[in-house]
């Protein structure tokens, strides 16, 4: 399999943080005489849950002052490898925990739902039949597994000879190996130019007229809009493989719409899947464990107005009964 890295300001878009400075050690928390929390968390990892932990991590600093987070993008196997190593108290991770991971002790908390959707640039020359016609699972395979399909006309069954330009992600990230899971594969089955991140993603769709990649729907999608960002048009997926989408499968006008349909189970899943924070082991810090409820109950609040969809009351009642094991 032949990639070729785009960097893409890679360096950047790896020091994505907040409050970074004591970024890479893992925290040791205290409380004070009063009872206020006081101390230190450390999380990294996914790009998926970046933006959504950004916010948690706001709202739950006012409500301890005392509190320090240091959270940092750059993938959900980073998040991953810095939690088990204990350089970080927890780890983003945007794709199911494996079972190698659980043996080691990752312990993942449940905390929101997305979805990686396709996405194609806005001027793609033959945009309005892809959209008519959508991108089933087994043109997924044919374009990014197989490389079968090379140009646009072998995806919309015409003699087009346009090229295809395939794009995927070059670092370990929940995003390529929940989309490679729809497909039965694994991310390193997936064929294309590699690029650094879902920001880095995204650019690389929005520079390229023929090309097709996949992303997050937090970076398909403006939150301000909530319809595509600027360049992008989020491809449906044909998902009984009839040829065409039909009106109860196009749901990708705005987020609110995709969201909706997400949590009603007409968009597959994978790719729709949960996010996760996970710990090595139970947390003994009690700010991390703090956290960790405030996420699992009143941060809940954030999800949906962040662009996520919500999480079942079981799921959630699952990660709380995970901290009371100590």
């Amino acid at each position: 399999m032949k990639r070729t890295n785009l960097l893409w300001g890679c360096c950047l878009l790896a020091a994505l943080s907040l409050n970074l400075s004591s970024c890479g050690h893992r925290s040791q928390a205290v409380t004070e005489n009063n009872g206020e929390l006081n101390g230190n968390i450390s999380i990294s990892g996914a790009f998926a849950l970046y933006p959504l932990a950004v916010k948690w991590a706001e709202e739950f600093q006012q409500l301890h002052p005392g509190v320090h987070i240091d959270l940092s993008a750059g993938g959900a196997g980073k998040g991953m490898t810095d939690v088990l190593a204990d350089v970080v108290d927890l780890g983003m991770v945007s794709r199911e925990v494996y079972p190698p991971e659980l043996e080691k002790g990752a312990l993942p908390f449940a905390s929101a739902k997305d979805a990686v959707v396709i996405t194609i640039n806005a001027e793609n020359p033959l945009a309005k039949a892809l959209m008519a016609r959508g991108i089933s699972r087994e043109a997924a395979t044919r374009i990014w597994i197989t490389g079968e399909y090379k140009t646009w006309g072998q995806v919309l069954g015409t003699n087009d000879k346009t090229p295809i330009h395939v794009y995927t992600r070059s670092d370990a990230c929940g995003a390529a190996e929940t989309f490679a899971l729809w497909m039965g594969k694994k991310q390193e089955d997936l064929n294309g130019t590699a690029v650094f991140g879902d920001p880095g993603l995204a650019s690389a769709i929005q520079a390229d007229k023929l090309g097709i990649g996949l992303n997050n729907i937090g970076y398909a999608y403006d939150e301000k809009t909530r319809k595509p960002n600027p360049g992008l048009l989020v491809c449906p997926v044909d998902g009984n493989g009839d040829g065409r989408i039909d009106a109860e499968e196009y749901f990708y006008d705005t987020k609110d719409d995709f969201i909706k349909a997400v949590a009603e189970g007409r968009y597959p899943s994978p790719p729709a899947r949960d996010l996760y924070l996970v710990s090595h082991g139970v947390p003994k810090n009690p700010v991390v464990t703090a956290f960790l409820e405030y996420v699992l109950t009143e941060g809940q609040q954030h999800n949906v107005p962040a662009g996520y969809i919500a999480l079942s009351e079981d799921k959630l009642q699952q990660g709380l009964a995970k901290l009371k094991k100590r």
